[in-house]
């Protein structure tokens, strides 16, 4: 059992039924006896073997789940067998939000959370929300991998989850059905859906765009029925959703670098013998360089099948006019972050 209290959870109840729900689906909450079959893991504490679950929502081809595998494939090896690591792909042990209480909780041991959600979380994980922060995925990893970024993941903790990496998760950029998007301006009076995030209600305000929350399964008949003008996302997303059939300008301006998380339930991690927690971070330090070669090879490749999909693709170098108009987002929503931003400015040309 947890042995610490966590840190309260903003908005949303630790007890939510529907968190124990999907895990008792997909794998059971009646864990294995491997090691004592505690809700802290399924391997318990001390010696012997050790099985974990790990939560994933995206599908089981898709660059972050093949990054979880190459995370599991190395903590067995480099534990000599001790860790095996189970990834469970999409969503079965539900949503991010409900996996990540999950593993606060104890009731499975890891999983791979976006940083959007792990806001509601540990609230400097905000900083990723923030538009227009870096230059590029260059720019990004000199943080993630800098003391800055690794004290930033250290935040978990006091969540009660251990940090063990970064994974990559591209850019989020515009697409729109009928007015490509070129400037700043052109998203004037559009109707862009966006996540349940105020940063991003605030950040198509700045721009003169009306956001509009939706449920991302609804995107694709709002687009077509003209409910919405457009809507954001990463390449391989807006391609696997066929969202390119019902809104064909795709504008890369790439406004927001949302890190992904890969986390330990603390407990778990604690009781965990100092080899094996070396075995796991070692695991965590060499699936991330995998993931993002993942990731780059299937957005070079999503591009090019959105090219021959007839989608017209605008791409945006110079990022100075859109800083400009969004800058009250950074400076309402960053106000608490100036010990991060001042790192990232300062890694902008390192």
């Amino acid at each position: 059992m947890n042995t610490t209290s966590p840190k309260p959870v903003a908005r949303r109840s630790l007890f939510k039924a529907g968190a124990f729900g999907a895990a008792a689906v997909a794998g059971g909450l009646a864990l294995s006896a491997c090691g004592g079959g505690s809700l802290a893991g399924s391997g318990g504490g001390g010696g012997g073997s050790k099985t974990f679950k790990l939560a994933e929502t995206h599908p089981d081809d898709y660059p972050t789940t093949l990054g979880d595998k190459k995370f599991a494939e190395l903590a067995e090896k480099y534990s000599d067998g001790r860790i095996k690591i189970q990834v469970y792909p999409n969503a079965q042990l539900g949503e991010e939000s409900d996996a990540i209480e999950q593993v606060q909780m104890g009731s499975i041991e890891m999983t791979r959370i976006s940083s959007a959600p792990m806001g509601e979380f540990v609230p400097a994980m905000g900083l990723f929300s923030l538009p227009y922060l870096f230059d590029d995925a260059d720019h990004l990893w000199r943080f993630l991998e800098s003391e800055s970024g690794k004290k930033l993941l250290g935040e978990a903790d006091g969540a009660g989850f251990k940090g063990l990496g970064y994974f990559d998760p591209g850019a989020r950029s515009f697409y729109t059905s009928k007015t490509p998007i070129k400037a700043p301006a052109d998203v004037k009076g559009l109707k862009i859906r966006v996540q349940e995030s105020q940063v991003q209600i605030d950040f198509i305000k700045a721009l003169g765009g009306s956001p509009t929350p939706m449920d991302y399964g609804e995107v694709y008949s709002s687009l077509q029925s003209g409910l919405l003008d457009g809507a954001e996302n990463n390449e391989p997303s807006y391609f696997s959703a066929s969202h390119y059939e019902v809104a064909k300008n795709y504008t890369l301006d790439r406004h927001m670098r949302v890190a992904e998380v890969l986390l330990i339930n603390k407990d778990t991690w604690a009781g965990l013998d100092a080899k094996d927690q070396e075995a796991l971070q070692k695991a965590a330090d060499e699936a991330a360089p995998f993931q993002r070669e993942k990731w780059d090879a299937q957005v070079e490749a999503d591009l090019e099948k959105l090219r021959g999909e007839g989608v017209t693709i605008n791409e945006i170098s110079d990022l100075a006019p859109w800083r400009e108009a969004t800058k009250s987002v950074i400076d309402k929503h960053g106000a608490d972050l100036g010990e991060y931003l001042d790192a990232v400015e300062e890694l902008r040309t390192a």
